[in-house]
This record gives C-alpha cells, sequence and structure tokens, in this order.
C-alpha cells in the first residue's frame, strides 16, 4: 500500500494566507502574492523592500501539527540549508521564526518548474544539447547532495526526484533542485514506498516482508534521474509503476530493447537507460559513470533539431561523489519473469478542456504506455505533440496491437509522504542568528 500524505494542518486566524499578504517581514521582506499551497503551508512571492530583489518565501505553519509533522518540517530545513551551496539547488537566503510560524526566504525561479517547461512550453524534447544540458545541471546537483558527507556527517538523498520538484530560469536553461522534504541522511534505508510512485526503483516499491528489509537511498536517487532523462527527452513516462504489475515495465524486464521499440531514442542512449533501470541497484550505474555516459552520448534521440546556444553558461563543474555502498544482504529478490500478455490498447480518446485554479494541487500521473494506465489521469488543459520521429524498430509487441501506442498527455504526480517515523533531533537554526 502506498504511503499518503499526513493530515495537512487547519490555518488559524493569524496564519491564514490572505492576511498575511502585504506583511513585512523583518522590516525588510514583504510578502506580495501566493505562489502555491502545500500541504504544510503556504509559498509567497515576496521582495525585498530595499534591494527589489525578489524571493519565494515558504511560510510552514507551526499550529496545528503533531509531533511527526514537526520532525518533517525540521528534518526538510536542516537537509535543504546543507545541500543550498550548490549552484543548482534552489538558496536557502535566510530563516526568519515567529511564535506561529517559520519562513523560510529562498530563491526565487520566476518561470516555475520543469513539469510545465516540458509540457506547456515544449522545451528540451527534440533538442539534445539543451536537454544534456539541463540534465548535466540536475545531475551535478544531486552528486552534489550525495557527496555532502564531506562536510556533514552523511550525505544526503532526495528520494522524491521528479520534474515538479526541479525549478527553472534563464528560459529553460538553467535548473535548480528543490522541496527536500523527503530527504534522508540514511544511506541504506527501510522507508519503502517513499516518494512518488512513476519515480520510485523497484526496490522502493517492495513491500516489508522480510525482517531487516532495507534498500541503498544512493540507486534509488539514480532510478529517478533515469525516468526524468525519459522526461527530457521524450516528453512522457517509460511507464507508470516499475512494477512486474505494470505491463510496459513487464515488457522491459522481458527485452532489454524494448524502450528503443517504443521511444524515438537512440542506440546510446538506450544503452545509458539499460544500465541507469538495471533492476538489481548493485549492477546499477553509479552516479560518476552516469556523467560520464551523458558526456559521451552524441544523440539522444532520432530527428533531433541539433544544439541552439544557450545565453550563458548553464551547468558546474563536476564534483567528487562518494561510492555507492551496498552490503549483499540488502540485495533485493530480482522477481522471475512473465511472459508477456497479449493486449489490445483501445486508442485514447481526444482530451477535453481542463481548467485548476491556481492554487490546486493536482494529482495524476505522466503519460504511460496504455497498457500502463490503469486509471484515467488527470489531464491538462492541452494536448501536447512530441516533436521528434517516431522509433525506426517495431517489437513483436507493437506488432501484436497492431500500431503505435498512443500516449495520454502528461500530468503533475502527487506527492506521498511515507509513514515511518523520523529520528528526533533538535533544530538546527535553533543556533542560528534570527533576522
Amino acid at each position: 500500500m502506498l504511503p499518503t500524505p499526513p493530515d495537512s494542518p487547519r490555518f488559524s486566524a493569524i496564519c491564514s494566507p490572505d492576511p498575511r499578504l502585504g506583511q513585512t517581514l523583518a522590516g525588510q521582506i514583504q510578502l506580495t502574492s501566493v505562489l502555491g499551497i502545500g500541504a504544510y503551508g503556504t509559498v509567497y512571492k515576496a521582495r525585498d523592500l530595499q534591494s527589489n530583489v525578489e524571493y519565494a518565501v515558504k511560510a510552514l505553519d507551526k499550529a496545528g501539527l503533531d509531533p511527526r509533522q514537526k520532525l518533517f518540517q525540521d528534518r526538510e530545513i536542516k537537509l535543504h540549508y546543507q545541500a543550498s551551496q550548490h549552484s543548482n539547488v534552489v538558496s536557502m537566503v535566510r530563516i526568519l521564526d515567529s511564535p506561529d510560524c517559520t519562513y523560510v526566504v529562498l530563491e526565487y525561479c520566476p518561470e516555475g518548474d520543469l513539469f510545465a517547461k516540458i509540457t506547456e512550453e515544449g522545451h528540451y524534447t527534440g533538442d539534445d544539447y539543451k536537454a544534456k544540458c539541463v540534465f548535466l545541471q540536475l545531475l551535478d546537483a544531486v552528486r552534489h547532495c550525495h557527496s555532502n558527507g564531506i562536510y556533514h556527517s552523511n550525505g544526503i538523498y532526495h528520494r522524491d526526484l521528479k520534474p515538479e520538484n526541479i525549478l527553472v530560469k534563464d528560459n529553460g536553461w538553467t535548473v535548480k533542485l528543490a522541496d527536500f522534504g523527503l530527504a534522508t541522511q540514511e544511506r541504506v534505508t527501510a522507508d519503502f514506498g517513499c516518494g512518488s510512485t512513476f519515480y520510485m526503483s523497484p526496490e522502493c516499491q517492495q513491500s516489508n516482508t522480510r525482517p531487516h528489509a532495507c534498500y541503498a537511498s544512493a540507486p534509488n536517487d539514480v532510478w529517478s534521474l533515469g525516468v526524468i532523462l525519459v522526461n527530457l527527452t521524450c516528453g512522457r513516462n517509460p511507464w507508470k509503476r516499475a512494477a512486474m504489475d505494470d505491463p510496459t515495465f513487464k515488457a522491459f524486464r522481458r527485452d532489454r530493447n524494448f524502450l528503443r521499440t517504443i521511444l524515438p531514442i537512440s542506440d546510446e542512449l538506450n544503452f545509458i537507460l539499460q544500465r541507469v533501470f538495471e533492476v538489481d541497484p548493485r549492477r546499477r550505474v553509479s552516479m560518476t559513470e552516469l556523467r560520464d555516459l551523458i558526456v559521451c552520448c552524441s544523440s539522444f534521440t532520432n530527428g533531433s533539431t541539433g544544439p541552439s546556444l544557450p545565453p550563458t553558461p548553464t551547468y558546474s563543474p563536476a564534483q567528487d561523489a562518494m561510492e555507492l555502498i551496498f552490503e549483499a544482504s540488502d540485495a533485493m529478490d530480482v522477481p522471475p519473469m512473465e511472459p508477456l500478455p497479449g493486449l489490445q490498447y483501445p486508442l485514447p480518446s481526444t482530451v477535453v478542456h481542463t481548467a485548476l485554479r491556481p492554487y490546486q494541487q493536482p494529482c495524476g500521473n505522466l503519460p504511460t504506455p496504455p497498457g500502463s494506465n490503469n486509471c484515467s489521469p488527470q489531464l491538462l488543459p492541452h494536448t501536447y505533440a512530441a516533436k521528434v520521429a517516431a522509433p525506426a524498430v517495431c517489437s513483436p509487441f507493437i506488432a501484436q496491437a497492431g500500431y503505435m501506442p498512443s500516449f495520454q498527455v502528461w500530468s503533475r504526480c502527487g506527492q506521498f509522504v511515507p509513514h515511518f517515523n523520523i529520528p528526533r533531533s533538535t533544530c538546527f537554526w535553533n543556533s542560528m542568528p534570527v533576522y
């Protein structure tokens, strides 16, 4: 059973979103508009009255939180603060504490998230140079987090890598990793079902049936990066769930070249994805190896439009990544191969216009092959056509269906918060100066 978010706190009269608008924090930072509302509070757009610099301010409500929710808040701030020294991680500018709320002042990214950049504006798909440039930035940010143990007791493992948690700037040329709400410093963890289903590794989704069962955190992030790489290059997801009950993932388990038959990817990218989507985490490509493979990859897709030049340099230099640590006892059991069922998929109907209020947090899924669509996804207010050529090869899977699969439009993932307990620790910012 997948984890569900804890109950959202009820806003008090003092901390309700509307009365905060126009409020000035520390006599300097004025809240000007609402950017979004989450489970724990509200994110505001703000402006520094002295420098006129714009920020995003996350107001984390204290009222109505149970101890578990408060621990999630404290850990998110602590780990984000430790990771924010990297240029491709959203900067944490300052922390302002009040009796009712903790205000976290963050770098503002006016262009929104990577999800919108791919689906609404059509960036990256068909532009291999830009996709590579952006993916290398993201890869360097995650490597920085994993190697954070050089300066702290342990590295930081994000565990919820997805386009919605990656912000963009400079017309999509710069990306910033955000939202450390599910991050951990445990190299090996027993927190099964942590993250968003479409990006979880197979070992993360396994039920905890064995005593002391656990999995390595770093390879789980590598798997998520592989799904994001498919998002960037093809504008869709490879499957809905990396489990044997998903027909598309089952087809990939049966034929390692299956993605090449349904996606317009090059042989080079197909090889990279095979290394990333290795079911045994001990054999999965490391962060360092993945970066080398991406740098050396000459083409991601068939029919790329060729390189377009960025306005400025966009990704940071490579940084040392710590080695993945595995114990033989931690290895997951690889499920046996099963024959591919003969499925006949219905053609998707035309997308109906659906409008969302600005503060809604839609929950749905990325586009997946029809065999993976066990439920209807939340629809976006437009259809999005890929700009890359169809794959040249055809598998028996496609031949049996009689046509190339058509994919429904992308829609946002929900964020899942696990039921596991978090070790209790003191608030690290209690020792920091409060401005």
